[in-house]
């Protein structure tokens, strides 16, 4: 595998000093330049050949998202932001992914192999590129979802999940009839789970495979569980399970 040759964009000393002790655990990710302004990233982008920006929105001068806008040909780009309302404009610019800061060493490394997945493809020769079936979104999620609870890393198969529940500053990961706790945001889990997961409420994440039945304004999952469908996702989950 050839290594992937990334650079860093932000104003943040400490957002370099978090990739740059990342990356040295990733064999394949060698960070060529840093740049702490968008504005030098040109000459950079001119001198070495880039595979991966680790791009930050709010910078001096140019921000991230403008700066992107003036690419023609951009390499992958993974958003690094401490800004969440910034990730619909990201994706329409055809970023790789979205990681908000703090983010974890794991969620990094999934963001990380999701861009090497996407060069891969896109440094395939033509005749391969007809013939081989480009990954679906679910092939490039993760099978696993790793979360910190009670001073332990644990491992939870993410078919297993059957839905998320806001607690307060914790999020409950409902497996079967126990759950796991963890100290996150059910906001953080969107990016990282794939289709078959929804929000269908402010305080709910669904596991689609695990729904029983709908009825009114309640789902009902295998469990017998009963959730509230929140008042501003009822035509959101109606065209999700259509």
């Amino acid at each position: 595998m050839n290594p992937i040759k990334a650079l860093i964009i932000d104003d943040e000393p400490l957002a370099h000093q978090v990739i740059l002790q990342y990356a040295s655990d990733i064999p394949f990710l060698e960070i060529v330049a840093q740049c702490y302004l968008a504005t030098t990233a040109y000459a950079t982008l001119n001198q070495h050949q880039i595979d991966l920006i680790f791009l930050d929105i709010n910078m001096p001068k140019i921000k991230g998202l403008d700066f992107l806008r003036t690419l023609n040909h951009p390499p992958q780009v993974i958003i690094t932001s401490a800004y969440e309302e910034y990730a619909i404009e990201s994706f329409e610019l055809q970023v790789c992914d979205y990681l908000l800061k703090p983010f974890r060493f794991d969620r990094f490394l999934k963001a990380v192999n999701k861009a090497q997945t996407q060069i891969s493809l896109l440094n395939q020769d033509k005749p391969q590129l007809i013939t081989s079936k480009a990954p679906s979104t679910n092939d490039l999620q993760s099978k696993e979802l790793f979360i910190k609870s009670d001073k332990r890393i644990i491992q939870i198969q993410i078919k297993d999940i059957q839905y998320l529940e806001s607690y307060g500053n914790y999020v409950k990961i409902w497996v079967q009839d126990s759950f796991h706790l963890t100290q996150r945001t059910l906001s953080s889990f969107e990016d990282t789970l794939n289709a078959d997961f929804h929000r269908i409420h402010k305080s709910f994440i669904v596991h689609k495979k695990h729904i029983n039945y709908v009825e009114g304004n309640r789902i009902i999952m295998q469990n017998e569980q009963e959730l509230s469908i929140g008042k501003n996702y009822k035509q959101i989950v109606k065209n999700w399970l259509s």
